[in-house]
């Protein structure tokens, strides 16, 4: 069976007459190595102060954005990762076959060119072409000008587009780079050794959420995508890396929507001989740092409204018990007054353990008023079953998360060293699960590691994802995702980003890093 080959449209057709207008004067359409060009932000700063002189030669290369026509000139736009600058194409400045090279380009088509820099008379920088070298010929017609891409589907699905037409993606998508560069630095200086782990789990370990399955055929044995870095972070800790972190990418088989995508970045980060506290102090560092990185200030815009958020430190600290009365109304012990609010709040409460009514209760009550920046600290013990209990009150747990503007941004623990108190807790987590559940294993060998002795020690979660969306004002996750996930192409019209029913079902359990 053979697929037919798709005819070309008229826009494309009409690319193509141009495409063989190039290689009949003798060009490549698809291009070579082009040796030798400088970034068009460089080529801008060589442009003359004073307008009508030129100034040194430049050879850049770009994309063709905008053209237009005036008498015996031709003005083109041309961008790169770094900016935008205009070419002036004069007639009498050409040859006859580089004019009628210049006639067979369109917006979209990749170009190098060769030239002067120059100011026009309204100041505008550019360059004076000279030579023009084409270096990839574009057969789709781009988005229309003026409005860019309003197709929300189109703009996801066909990444490339929005990083070339839509404004401001490409800059922001760059900036995620310099972020992670950032949180490299810092951790970097403080003497933090960077590890890679396994992807491929042979138990799903290190959070309360469901795991993509997969099957090693060789080995004949079932395996999982991991859902955390965190037990073989732990495993190090053990093995004698004193401070160890790993950025990486970790998936969860559940929802998607403003914050969660099933493939995600996190960072984990464990330091032997610190705690909980320690990791506030980090974690401070790594975000302020980030933001100078890419800012002149700590105070963000936040949304389109013109609120901002301030990351001046030092951030507000503020208990998980003190936080639960002041919005829930009632003391986070007192199980009939929690039990009842969560009723109104209409949470069935049905079979749920007093601290997990809590945790809903307070995600909703408390979530929404968390401007921040603000660590929460001290959680309930039994949501939290990888996590040090207070020596003054057991029923505590030494954790925080970072919220900001109602988003969880990181989460740390002073860890659980204990092995046996370990082994009896992720008994009762796992109890009452199904032996085929994937999520109802024990992961055994890191409870012998645990018996080895592992220093005590400080672990932090950031979920990197949610740090780029909170630095550079993105509103959803996929802004700050090369390629969110997405419905296949010719599924149902549902929106892709809908929420699915377990949208959050990993919120509220013991999970290292935000799950972004």
């Amino acid at each position: 069976m053979t697929t037919a080959v798709q005819k070309p449209d008229r826009f494309e057709a009409a690319r193509l007459e141009k495409l063989e207008k190039i290689e009949s004067l003798g060009h490549d359409p698809w291009g070579q190595r082009f040796d030798g060009h400088q970034s068009i932000s460089s080529a801008r700063q060589l442009v003359p102060a004073e307008s009508g002189v030129e100034g040194p030669v430049a050879r850049i290369a770009g994309r063709i954005m905008l053209r237009r026509k005036a008498g015996k000139l031709r003005f083109y736009d041309i961008k790169d990762q770094t900016g935008r600058i205009q070419l002036l194409f004069s007639r009498g400045e050409l040859t006859e076959e580089q004019w009628e090279l210049m006639g067979a380009l369109d917006l979209g088509d990749l170009i190098g060119i060769d030239g002067k820099t120059w100011r026009t008379d309204s100041g505008e920088p550019s360059v004076k072409v000279s030579g023009l070298t084409v270096l990839c010929k574009s057969l789709t017609q781009p988005p229309e000008k003026f409005h860019g891409i309003e197709d929300e589907e189109i703009r996801l699905r066909q990444r490339y587009l929005d990083l070339i037409y839509g404004e401001g993606v490409l800059d922001r998508l760059l900036k995620r780079s310099t972020i992670i560069d950032s949180v490299r630095q810092t951790l970097r200086e403080q003497q933090y050794h960077e590890v890679e782990t396994p992807v491929l789990h042979a138990i799903a370990g290190g959070a309360a959420a469901r795991p993509f399955i997969t099957h090693h055929n060789t080995l004949d044995m079932q395996l999982f995508l991991r859902i955390a870095l965190e037990l073989h972070l732990k495993r190090l800790l053990v093995g004698g890396i004193e401070r160890v972190f790993e950025i990486g990418r970790v998936f969860r088989n559940e929802g998607v929507d403003r914050t969660h995508n099933p493939e995600f970045t996190m960072i984990e980060i464990y330091q032997a001989y610190g705690n909980y506290e320690t990791m506030m102090d980090l974690t401070e560092q790594i975000v302020v740092n980030a933001a100078r990185a890419i800012s002149d200030s700590l105070i963000i815009p936040w949304g389109d409204s013109g609120e901002v958020v301030d990351l001046t430190p030092p951030w507000n600290r503020r208990t998980y018990a003190d936080l639960f009365l002041e919005h829930a109304g009632c003391e986070m012990t007192n199980g009939d007054a929690v039990a009842a609010k969560a009723r109104s709040l209409g949470i069935d409460t049905t079979g749920m353990h007093p601290d997990v009514i809590v945790s809903e209760v307070f995600e909703a009550t408390v979530e929404d008023h968390l401007t921040g920046p603000i660590f929460v600290i001290d959680y309930p013990a039994a949501i939290c079953p990888l996590t040090k209990r207070k020596r003054s009150n057991p029923a505590v747990a030494e954790r925080f998360e970072l919220f900001v503007r109602g988003m969880e941004l990181a989460n740390a623990y002073t860890e659980l060293n204990d092995p046996r108190l370990q082994e009896q807790l992720f008994q009762t987590q796992l109890a009452g699960q199904s032996e085929e559940d994937s999520m109802a294993k024990m992961d055994l060998d890191f409870i012998r590691a645990l018996k080895t002795g592992m220093p005590p020690a400080g672990g932090l979660g950031i979920g990197i994802d949610r740090l780029v969306m909170l630095l550079t004002n993105g509103s959803a996750i996929k802004d700050v995702i090369y390629f969110p996930l997405l419905r296949h192409e010719n599924a149902d019209s549902r929106d892709a980003d809908a929420p699915d029913a377990d949208a959050r079902g990993h919120d509220s359990a013991d999970i290292k890093a935000t799950d972004s």
